[in-house]
């Protein structure tokens, strides 16, 4: 295996267990935090089941109409992990399947996926998260980074 599809593995085992591990600690305390607990100003710990997807879209949806998707974006992730030589893309595609798999595992243990990270400012508060989440935009962002590295290495440089 070569470093970058190792470095993909931890990352994928990484968001996976985290995510995992701090889910279990949120619905083992679910009574205590559905009110919400205020941690500092702008962040609160609150539990959430969403069966939707971002925002709570297509909520109501059958756990399967959702995880199946999301299953095969899996697999095109995995394919792309196993293709690359770039650690950075590898740690991106990892933290990527890494959380995808913890909202997919998830909605087919309790269909629907356990938020408990609220971020607000005054009266505004972002839909409800947790590490899943996290560790999906975190490897969407460092893909994006990626790509923009590489599109200014292949510029040529003016004189």
């Amino acid at each position: 295996m070569t470093a970058a599809r190792s470095l993909g593995a931890v990352c994928i085992t990484f968001a996976l267990a985290a995510d995992q591990i701090s889910k279990s600690v949120a619905t083992a305390y679910s009574d205590t935090l559905t009110g919400g607990i205020p941690v500092v100003p702008g962040f609160n710990l609150i539990f959430l089941r969403n069966d939707g997807v971002t925002f709570g879209m297509l909520g109501g949806a059958p756990w399967w109409a959702l995880s199946g998707p999301a299953l095969a974006i899996i697999v095109w992730l995995g394919i792309l992990l196993a293709r690359t030589g770039s650690r950075l893309d590898a740690a991106a595609y990892g933290l990527v399947i890494g959380g995808a798999l913890g909202n997919v595992t998830d909605r087919l243990r309790f269909g629907g996926v356990s938020d408990f990270l609220d971020i607000y400012a005054g009266a505004w508060h972002w839909p409800a998260f947790n590490l899943a989440d996290v560790a999906v935009v975190g490897g969407v962002g460092l893909l994006l980074l990626s790509e923009l590295w590489r599109s200014r290495r292949q510029r040529p440089v003016k004189s």
